[in-house]
C-alpha cells in the first residue's frame, strides 16, 4: 500500500475513532451517569460520574476530573479503575472523575485548520470552541450541583483528546488546574499549536498549573511533543510545573495505558 494512503488512513483512523488506543474488556466500576441537552453543541450528552468509595461517607469536597473519550465503551472504565487504585493506595487524594461521552469526536476535539487534508477526515471538523463552551457553560454547573466539588479542577485526554487538551491549556487556560495529555494530535493545523505556544505562554496567568505530557514512537507527534518540550524549557513560564514522558519505546497504539498511572500521580499526588 502506497505510504502516503496508509498515512492517510492512520490519521482517520486515530482523529475519528481514537484507535490510537486498542480498547480493552476493562470492568465497569460503579459509576452515576445521565444525560444532559447542551446548547453549544445542539444534542444531548452522556455524562459518566465515578466516584471514590468514601464519597458517600464523609462529607469532603472533592476536586474534578474531567475526560472525552468518557463512554463506558471508550476509556472511561480504565481510567476509572486506575484512580480508585491510586486513590485506595494514598497515591493520590479523593477525585471524581467525569467522562463524556462521544457523539462526534472529530467535531468536538479538533480547532479550525487551514490544511485540506485535515479537513477530508470527517464531514464537520474544527467545533473545539463549542465543546469547550459546552464543558465550560452548562458541564462544570451541572457536575457542581450534583456532587461535591473543590473547585479545582484537571482533564486528561489522548490522541486527537490530547490534542484538545493541549489547545484548551493554550487557549483557555483559566478552565483546569491540571492537564494531562497523551500523545496529543499535535500534527493538526501544521503544528499550529507548538507554532504558537510562545505567544500564549507570553499571556499565561500567573495561577498556579500542572501540565503533564508524553510522546511516544509516532512519526507525526513525538517531533511536535519534543519541539513543545523544548519550547517550554528554554521560556521557563512561571506558575506552570510541566512534565515531558518521552516514551520512545511505546507506540501511538500503548501509551496510554503505559503511562496513565505515573502521569495521574505526578499531577495529583503530593509531590
Amino acid at each position: 500500500m502506497n505510504m502516503k494512503i496508509l498515512y492517510g488512513i492512520l490519521l482517520i483512523c486515530t482523529v475519528l475513532t481514537g484507535c490510537g488506543n486498542v480498547s480493552q474488556q476493562d470492568p465497569v466500576p460503579a459509576h452515576d451517569s445521565f444525560t444532559m441537552p447542551s446548547k453549544q453543541v445542539g444534542e444531548t450528552r452522556t455524562i459518566n460520574v465515578w466516584t471514590p468509595a468514601t464519597y458517600k461517607t464523609d462529607t469532603i469536597s472533592l476536586p474534578v476530573m474531567y475526560m472525552a473519550d468518557g463512554g463506558l465503551k471508550e476509556d472511561f472504565p480504565h481510567i476509572a479503575n486506575t484512580i480508585a487504585a491510586l486513590v485506595a493506595a494514598k497515591a493520590i487524594p479523593p477525585v471524581i472523575l467525569v467522562g463524556i461521552e462521544n457523539t462526534q469526536r472529530a467535531r468536538d476535539l479538533t480547532g479550525p485548520t487551514e490544511v485540506a487534508k485535515d479537513k477530508e477526515i470527517a464531514p464537520v471538523v474544527g467545533g473545539s470552541e463549542k465543546f469547550r463552551a459546552f464543558i465550560n457553560d452548562e458541564l462544570f454547573p451541572e457536575i457542581d450541583k450534583r456532587y461535591r466539588t473543590s473547585g479545582k479542577k484537571g482533564i486528561l485526554g489522548e490522541s486527537a483528546s490530547g490534542l484538545f487538551v493541549v489547545e484548551t491549556f493554550f487557549l483557555k487556560p483559566e478552565m483546569f488546574d491540571y492537564y494531562i495529555a497523551f500523545d496529543p494530535s499535535l500534527w493538526w493545523n501544521n503544528h499550529a499549536l507548538v507554532r504558537t505556544s510562545k505567544e500564549h505562554l507570553a499571556k499565561f496567568p500567573p495561577t498556579a498549573k500542572r501540565f503533564w505530557f508524553a510522546g511516544s514512537d509516532a512519526a507525526d507527534i513525538a517531533p511536535y511533543t519534543k519541539e513543545l518540550s523544548d519550547i517550554l524549557k528554554s521560556e521557563n513560564p512561571a506558575g506552570i510545573k510541566w512534565n515531558y514522558a518521552d516514551e520512545p519505546t511505546e507506540t501511538h497504539k500503548t501509551i496510554f495505558r503505559a503511562t496513565k498511572e505515573k502521569a495521574i500521580k505526578w499531577t495529583l499526588g503530593n509531590n
